[in-house]
């Protein structure tokens, strides 16, 4: 996951660069068929910031499940700090931004939310699986 994570995140370009025209032309596409003009390049982005750092949430709280949910997703909250730090001192092509800090951190978090969720399911399950 941190791999998949470093390529992204430490890419000398951003990694969306030569998908940029096609995205725009979808979303001026969408836009003409009554998707709402807040669905722009900006908000695609930022889910996308989101959605990369869910399944790191999901294998943290899998891989630490005697942690508290704040300390695992805290680790993505460093993670995702140490990777626009890493844009910021050494990739001049990229871009640093506070605001990526906080939806991949966001991320992070739902998928903390959801590792735990399905830790508590898979615990209930085999808990009733043994009372039989």
């Amino acid at each position: 996951m941190l791999a998949v994570l470093a390529l992204v995140g430490l890419w000398p370009s951003p990694v969306d660069a030569p998908a940029q025209g096609t995205i725009a032309s979808a979303l001026d596409f969408l836009h003409a068929h009554g998707i709402p003009g807040w669905i722009n390049y900006s908000f695609v982005e930022k889910s996308a910031n989101v959605v990369l750092f869910v399944p790191f949430g999901v294998a943290t709280s899998l891989a630490y499940p005697d942690k508290r949910r704040w300390q695992n997703a805290a680790l993505g909250i460093a993670v995702s700090g140490c990777m626009e730090l890493g844009q910021l001192l050494f990739l001049h092509n990229r871009f640093s931004s506070f605001a990526d800090v906080v939806t991949n951190s966001g991320g992070s978090v739902i998928g903390v939310l959801l590792g735990t969720a399905a830790l508590r399911t898979y615990h209930q399950k085999q808990a009733q699986r043994f009372k039989r």
